[in-house]
């Protein structure tokens, strides 16, 4: 049709003796502006044959005519044809059969044909699939470039429908109304309140976790504080005096920075549930995350208010201010001794990589214990004091305590074990998904590694058939210091599928600097909460004919 209209415009031009019609009179003829309107020229004859070429450019301009009414009714069709789609609509495209659908602001895009083609792998366009680009693109700059755009505009089907926009309302009455909006790439184990693990894919993509999909694990509702107002109370020691620190004090405090690991007693839980039934949120391989955090040391606040290592057992005590219908806060307690060494580095952290902790990670003031489980690294923090005994905090007494495979709901003794504190060894497949199918030739397998305590991890050792043989892993990420290995070792293998192999059991184990090595299964280690679930871990995947 272009090609049409340039020999239309060129007998035009030899007709009338012009100089030039504009070229733009194609794209013109689509517009709405009136400025851009096509201006057609007053045509004069001269000598014998006027006639004769009046005919000719008569039937000229009804030629051009025709293509002009042709493109306009193209262009009409075009904008009368644009599909509008709901936001429930586009999020039910999610998988190859019903088609893969995205967003980006208000445009739809069906980028089907695109996901085996995507540079960064398909399992990491189809995370956002049925639903928005833009928090993925907030993880990975890279994509927002013009030519990306371009790539992108091919794939458009249509526009989202514009009430989809207005926020919903929420009850005010609702204690978790008031919650953060979170990440969509996060695997939701509860709403309310909210646990959420980051997908395996994105999990090691790092070797520091981007505050959005840093695991989340809450309790109680999140508190919505303000920091003007904020106080944390130090409890004085006898003699000593009780301090009352707004954000400001925290900060005229040496700031101290250091890279610690997460992780929740019940990361990997659901491989527990497989053996037998526990009680807790189904973690899989991502309740474990790694920020730099930064804030004051615990021990220079204690020491300000007056205390100091004592002979006695005693205990540090924190509060969030995180509550429950009820009132009761959200609690746990370290060993007093931990918390007055400066070796151990517990902060009282205000920042998270840089940034202000987010409202679900603590803000404005969080505990952060190197080398403990992380129900003792209170958010939220409101109080703090030191006791003779650990917590009251149901959290401290009655949960996050391991028992023997034998203990049931009717036996346990909660009183007879100690609470956790530093965790075993652990480590965990990332890469490739359990039930994946790999290409033949070389495959490249990454994973974690971390271990509780400050013990450094040494070696992560990987199994393509079952554990029967083994080789080594290169672990990557910073270096760490004897004794205070707070962070994890990203890990990974590249290795030769075995020729013939339609399946491959993929395992990995990890040894940590003081030679503690994963269990090889679940079994005898099972419990009824699922907590310290650390056994060798386990991918079952498929191989490409």
């Amino acid at each position: 049709m272009l090609l049409l209209h340039r020999a239309v415009v060129l007998r035009l031009q030899q007709a009338c003796r012009l100089k030039s019609i504009p070229s733009r009179i194609y794209i013109q003829a689509c517009s709405t502006n009136d400025s851009f309107r096509p201006q057609y020229p007053s045509l004069t004859f001269s000598g014998d044959n006027s006639s004769t070429r009046g005919w000719k450019v008569m039937g000229t301009l009804l030629g051009l005519g025709a293509v002009l009414a042709y493109q306009d009714h193209r262009c009409r069709a075009a904008q009368e044809s644009t599909r509008i789609y709901t936001k429930e609509e586009v999020s039910s495209h999610t998988s190859p059969e019903t088609g893969i659908w995205v967003t980006l602001g208000s445009e739809v895009f069906d980028v089907t044909e695109f996901v085996d083609l995507h540079p960064g792998g398909p399992s990491k366009l189809m995370l956002a699939a049925g639903g928005p680009l833009e928090p993925f693109w907030a993880l990975y700059a890279v994509h927002n470039q013009s030519h990306v755009r371009e790539l992108l505009a091919q794939y458009k089907i249509g526009e989202l429908n514009p009430e989809d926009k207005v926020a919903p309302t929420v009850e005010t009455s609702d204690p978790y109304a008031d919650d953060p909006v979170r990440h969509p790439a996060l695997k939701v184990n509860s709403q309310r309140p909210f646990n959420a693990e980051p997908p395996p894919e994105l999990l090691t993509e790092n070797y520091i976790t981007p505050n959005p999909i840093f695991f989340t694990r809450n309790h109680l509702p999140v508190p919505n504080l303000d920091p003007d107002t904020y106080r944390l109370h130090i409890v004085g020691a006898p003699g000593g005096q009780s301090l009352s620190l707004s954000l400001d004090d925290l900060h005229n405090f040496p700031k101290y920075e250091i890279t610690v690991t997460l992780q929740c007693a019940g990361n990997r839980r659901s491989e527990m549930t497989q053996v037998k039934e526990v009680k807790g949120l189904e973690w899989r391989t991502g309740a474990i995350s790694t920020a730099r955090w930064a804030g004051a040391r615990l021990c220079d606040v204690l020491a300000q208010a007056g205390h100091q290592l004592c002979e006695t057992e005693a205990h540090v005590c924190f509060e969030g201010l995180d509550s429950d219908p009820t009132g009761t806060a959200y609690g746990a307690s370290i060993p007093l001794a931990r918390a007055m060494d400066p070796e151990a580095e517990v902060l009282l952290a205000y920042e998270m990589n840089g940034q202000p902790l987010p409202r679900d990670h603590g803000f404005p003031v969080r505990v952060v214990v190197p080398g403990v489980v992380g129900a003792r690294h209170v958010k939220w923090l409101g109080r703090v004091s030191v006791q003779p005994e650990e917590s009251y905090s149901h959290w401290q007494r009655r949960d996050y305590k391991g028992f023997s495979p034998s203990v049931d709901w009717d036996t346990v003794d909660f009183d007879s074990a100690p609470s956790i504190q530093e965790l075993p060894i652990q480590s965990a497949i990332t890469e490739p998904r359990d039930g994946e199918t790999v290409e033949s030739g070389e495959m490249t397998i990454k994973g974690y590694a971390w271990s509780g305590g400050g013990r450094a991890v040494i070696r992560v050792d990987v199994s393509l058939d079952g554990g029967l043989t083994w080789q080594v892993a290169k672990l990557d990420g910073e270096e760490q210091r004897p004794r205070k290995a707070w962070a994890w070792r990203l890990w990974q293998l590249q290795a030769p599928v075995p020729a013939g192999q339609k399946e491959l059991n993929i395992v990995c184990k990890a040894v940590d600097d003081g030679y503690n090595v994963q269990p090889d299964t679940v079994a005898p280690i099972w419990n009824l909460r699922g907590v310290l679930s650390n056994a060798w871990h386990r991918v079952h995947v498929f191989v490409a004919p």
